[in-house]
């Protein structure tokens, strides 16, 4: 069951990623030039008041830096890495040990 749920997270994660290259690629074509959407971007169109919620609890820590450097990355990167991380670790215990 658990395997299940990880598999369709990393599904949404990898559809996630396929949205936000199609924005960027329709960004692209209408600018005539490569544009890409960073992740702090698409997460403060989505919902502004949890970015800055995380950001404020993240404030003075150690993880401050690895963590604007993920959201400076694009969008569409950070959602197929994602996707491909959590797919990967739910497959079946049969085919890692032939990998």
């Amino acid at each position: 069951m658990v395997r299940f749920l990880v598999r369709l997270a990393g599904l949404f994660a990898l559809a996630g990623a396929v949205i936000a290259l199609v924005i960027d690629g329709t960004r692209s074509i209408a600018a005539s030039a490569p544009v890409t959407t960073p992740l702090a971007e698409a997460w403060r169109g989505a919902d502004a008041a949890s970015l800055s919620a995380v950001e404020t609890a993240l404030g003075g820590s150690m993880l401050t830096s690895p963590f604007l450097a993920v959201l400076a990355l694009p969008a569409w990167l950070v959602f197929g890495a994602l996707g491909a991380l959590l797919i990967l670790a739910a497959r079946p215990a049969r085919l890692r040990a032939v990998a």
